[in-house]
């Protein structure tokens, strides 16, 4: 999947909910806490992390790619 970026960044918890992988932020906030999001590879606990061009991130077996 791919998520166009309309400005400088995305925060992560905004992410999951646009892309309806998490249905409420409470939900967002669980998968981050526990580990179930992966920012390039590497498993990300903020939940405010700045998402910009280029990131990968892979949660419940699907990848989104932020892209222009």
């Amino acid at each position: 999947m791919e998520f166009k970026l309309q400005g400088e960044y995305i925060e992560l918890i905004k992410l999951l909910k646009i892309c309806d992988i998490a249905q409420t932020g409470g939900h967002g906030k669980i998968l981050i806490t526990e580990g179930e999001v992966k920012v390039n590879g590497e498993v990300e606990t903020r939940k405010r992390k700045k998402l910009i061009i280029g990131d990968l991130i892979e949660v419940e077996g699907v990848e989104i790619k932020i892209c222009k």
